[in-house]
């Protein structure tokens, strides 16, 4: 009998142990083993599953709370990592001056909000600080003696121009914000209509956007406003934003015939005003060497604003008065603004005036407070520098000057 070839020999040992491999793993996964790994197979697919559901839960739930906050009531309440540090304006003073508060607006906000986060906002330049001439005094002396002012000064945020003015601020009031901008000196008088002026009265629209897109409601004012009464109450629901006039047609809704005036109005945080904010910022580049005031007149009528459904309304000058049209009834105003008037120094002589007459209103018995209805005196001082700062003869004491629109 002849051997067998060795590769035969050597091959044969090969296949069996394969096969006795085989029969070992079928023997090691059979019965009731191999029905125990697929049950702990389905229950760490279901574990995976249940794990992946409760992630997805929790991020779906972090984003309705984030979006429904930011859009409850049309209020935008944006968290903090939400909002740029560059658009909140950080001051630019040394620190010396500041306490930590004065560098964060939304700190100084906060303190001076009132509980649905409305603030009262106000700008001063050194200027307007003067303490010889100082329309800051006035404009707080108003609030003193006002019928029921004297407590909104604590939601009152003064926002300073330059280093002058924010000492002086904090001097006298709680809530000040040093805004001060790099290569601008804001801090001398600005005529109507100069550079300056233009600079201010833009850097103040971008400003307000900025504090809007903090969630705030605000109540802007120019200090040479003078308050008399809580506007509050005369203020339109339901309005995105209102704007005093001065000249108003009687009509609230009059977008042609009222001629609106920046230095009062009162917006409310929501998507729609911080769009029309924007929109009226970038709208300077379309009509260059023109003021906040003329522009918003040009782009009152645009299309975006009806697009985005800005509700805008008029504030009567029987309440929220001026120079231009007084409020002619000393029981129903709130404030008087020395407006269609050129020079500091005819504003505070005629403020000094109007709040003169306001004391000895207020020191009448109720019965004469009623008949006959007391009047302001003529804004003489502003009236002549008018009429010679724009060689108009015409105008005289209690004439109204629609064209002009001076603040």
């Amino acid at each position: 009998m002849k051997p067998e070839p060795p590769e035969r020999r050597r091959r044969t040992p090969n296949v069996r142990l394969r096969r006795s491999s085989q029969a070992g793993i079928c023997c090691l996964f059979s019965g009731d083993m191999l029905r125990g790994y697929f049950s702990e197979i389905r229950f760490s697919l279901v574990l995976r599953r249940l794990r992946t559901a409760a992630l997805v839960v929790v991020v779906f739930g972090f984003f309705y709370v984030v979006f429904n906050r930011a859009f409850d009531h049309d209020r935008i309440l944006f968290p903090d990592y939400f909002v740029p540090s560059t658009h909140i304006f950080p001051s630019l003073l040394s620190d010396s001056l500041l306490d930590s508060g004065d560098t964060n607006l939304e700190t100084v906000l906060k303190e001076a909000s009132m509980e649905d986060k409305t603030v009262i906002l106000t700008t001063l330049n050194k200027a307007w600080a003067d303490p010889e001439n100082s329309i800051l005094d006035l404009f707080l002396e108003s609030f003193r003696i006002g019928y029921k002012t004297s407590r909104l000064l604590n939601h009152l945020v003064i926002i300073a121009l330059d280093e002058k003015a924010f000492m002086s601020c904090k001097r006298v009031h709680s809530h000040c914000f040093a805004l001060v901008t790099e290569g601008y000196d804001l801090s001398h008088e600005a005529y109507f209509m100069t550079p300056d002026y233009l600079k201010m009265m833009w850097l103040r629209i971008d400003f307000l956007r900025s504090v809007l897109e903090l969630g705030y409601n605000f109540l802007f004012t120019d200090a040479d406003v003078m308050w008399f009464r809580d506007p509050f109450p005369h203020f339109h629901p339901n309005t995105d934003f209102q704007i005093a006039c001065d000249h108003y047609s009687g009509n609230s809704t009059d977008l042609k015939s009222n001629i609106p005036n920046g230095g009062f109005s009162f917006v409310r945080s929501n998507i729609r005003s911080i769009q029309f904010y924007k929109f009226w910022y970038t709208s300077r580049e379309l009509y260059p060497n023109l003021h906040d005031q003329d522009v918003l007149n040009n782009i009152k009528f645009h299309p975006f604003l009806i697009e985005i459904k800005l509700q805008i309304k008029f504030l009567s000058t029987s309440y929220f008065g001026g120079f231009c049209e007084p409020s002619k009834d000393l029981n129903k105003v709130c404030t008087m603004h020395a407006n269609c008037c050129v020079g500091l120094g005819n504003k505070v002589h005629d403020l000094k005036n109007l709040l003169q007459d306001w004391k000895k209103f207020m020191a009448l018995p109720p019965r004469l407070k009623m008949s006959p209805t007391p009047s302001w005196r003529p804004p003489n001082n502003c009236t002549l520098a008018l009429r010679r700062h724009f060689n108009m003869s015409g105008i005289g004491n209690g004439t109204r000057i629609d064209t002009l629109r001076l603040r």
